[in-house]
């Protein structure tokens, strides 16, 4: 609609004022009458522009259809949240539903509160008619306009209009109006079955999935540059651990979207804290610090990488030696992966390493076989409580709704893409190991892609033995 619109469509001052009036708090007074009768006129006219369809667009197509085809004649609801509450009247910044953005292809850009719907047909044969609501944006005529903090585009910039995102995405848009909830919907994360299945649908990524996520690690290898180059600061700075969050945060937006999880900077014995989070410690020389991040790129696809650094650039002797341990399982679990294998022989692998080098060192009451027993052991698992490996792409930890059989017992197949990440971490206070070991935690991670000739290591051009991670810092730290 134009913004000369006419008397007869325009909304009143008197309706503006009521509108506004029922609106008001303590900290909202009411517009005065000259404000009211002029805010909707003296605007240039804002074309509606048709954008090129996205290049995730035809793959998002694919992925509906397959949730169209397994479940005929029933009506899904995919919603794709609304705002966050940070506190009182702040909000968090909106990310949409994972599978809402993956079966739309509506990522960064996306519309709080819409919603995707599939219709079934009448023929339920024939499949399911897909329509996306959303908010449409509010014309200047409106009091939506100025008067809404949240959705007006005076406070917020400009929204999307119906006619824009159909082209964009591909898809038939509807006003959010129009959307009602029917008795008998399959709804996203009420309904296990539908929740489940568009988890399982990412287990293997597209070929865009795939590009997305190596874009994100390029990006995040960035980021741990930007970390290795800026370490003398870092180490100056009283709160270093949140010296480094900062350094990687101005990565991770100005080149994506953000930080696909909370930026895990762990210096000293926190980096024995699995998910160490607070980032309030100082960086000291002579202690390793641990690094798990990862740049969400404006698809929503984040990398998930971990580089464990001494401080000072070089490795203590008792420090290289868990630390190339926890790469020997990392490597042993790479070489593990294989298409056909079972998800779960990649960790199999890593805590092989992990108990043989921890019962050598004399810090088992059992032989490492026995730790190593499904059933009676476990006594390894002290110094390294976690998982190997999870799946990875538009999640962190990538289809978590899967069923068991589907993800820890499944099979590797080409188009898979998960993170290899063993550790071994000695807690600062404890008593079952040296002296010299308490303190120490080292975290390797790298994200694979599995293809029909074996691993790829997406993130083997970040450092990873002992000599290349002290050479890195030799080049890099100013």
């Amino acid at each position: 609609m134009s913004e000369t619109t006419q008397a007869s469509e325009t909304v009143t001052s008197e309706q503006q004022t009521a509108q506004a009036s029922a609106e008001n708090t303590n900290r909202k007074q009411p517009f005065p009458k000259g404000f009211l009768e002029t805010i909707s006129t003296g605007w240039a006219e804002r074309p509606d522009l048709t954008p090129p369809q996205r290049a995730q667009a035809p793959y998002a197509a694919a992925r509906r259809d397959a949730v169209s085809a397994a479940f005929p004649g029933k009506r899904l609801v995919i919603p794709a949240g609304s705002y966050k509450q940070r506190s009182n009247d702040t909000d968090y910044p909106f990310r949409a539903h994972s599978a809402f953005a993956h079966l739309t292809g509506w990522a960064s850009d996306s519309v709080p509160d819409s919603v995707l719907v599939f219709q079934p047909r009448e023929d339920a044969a024939s499949g399911h008619d897909v329509t996306l609501y959303l908010r449409e944006r509010a014309d200047r005529t409106t009091a939506e306009f100025y008067g809404d903090a949240t959705i007006g585009e005076f406070w917020i910039g400009p929204r999307p209009a119906l006619a824009g995102v159909a082209a964009d995405l591909g898809v038939p848009t509807a006003h959010i109006d129009e959307f009602t909830a029917t008795e008998g919907d399959l709804v996203l994360d009420e309904d296990a079955d539908l929740t489940r299945f568009v988890s399982e649908l990412r287990l293997v990524k597209d070929e865009y999935e795939i590009a997305q996520l190596r874009l994100a690690v390029a990006v995040t290898a960035r980021g741990f540059d930007d970390i290795v180059a800026d370490l003398p600061r870092i180490i100056d700075t009283p709160r270093g651990e949140r010296a480094v969050e900062g350094v990687f945060h101005h990565r991770a937006r100005i080149e994506g979207n953000g930080e696909g999880y909370d930026t895990i900077a762990a210096s000293g014995p926190h980096a024995c804290y699995l998910h160490w989070t607070r980032n309030d410690g100082a960086v000291v020389p002579g202690d390793l610090i641990l690094i798990d991040a990862g740049v969400e790129v404006d698809s929503l696809y984040t990398a998930d990488i971990t580089r464990t650094l001494p401080v000072n650039g070089t490795f203590t002797s008792i420090q290289r030696k868990i630390y190339e341990t926890v790469r020997e399982a990392a490597d042993a679990a790479f070489a593990a992966a294989r298409p056909g294998v079972k998800f779960r022989e990649v960790h199999e692998a890593a805590m092989r390493v992990i108990a043989d080098r921890v019962a050598e060192w004399g810090l088992l009451p059992v032989t490492a076989d026995e730790a190593l027993d499904a059933d009676r052991g476990g006594q390894h698992r002290r110094y390294m409580v976690h998982g190997t490996s999870h799946h990875l792409g538009i999640d962190v930890h990538d289809c978590a709704q899967a069923r068991r059989e589907m993800y820890y017992d499944g099979i590797l197949a080409p188009g898979m893409v998960f993170t290899i990440e063993p550790g071994l971490y000695f807690q600062i206070d404890d008593l079952t190991v040296p002296e010299e070991y308490r303190g120490i935690g080292v975290r390797i991670e790298d994200d694979i892609l599995m293809t029909a000739d074996g691993p790829v290591n997406l993130s083997a051009g970040i450092p990873r033995t002992a000599d290349e991670v002290e050479a890195w810092i030799a080049r890099l730290a100013r």
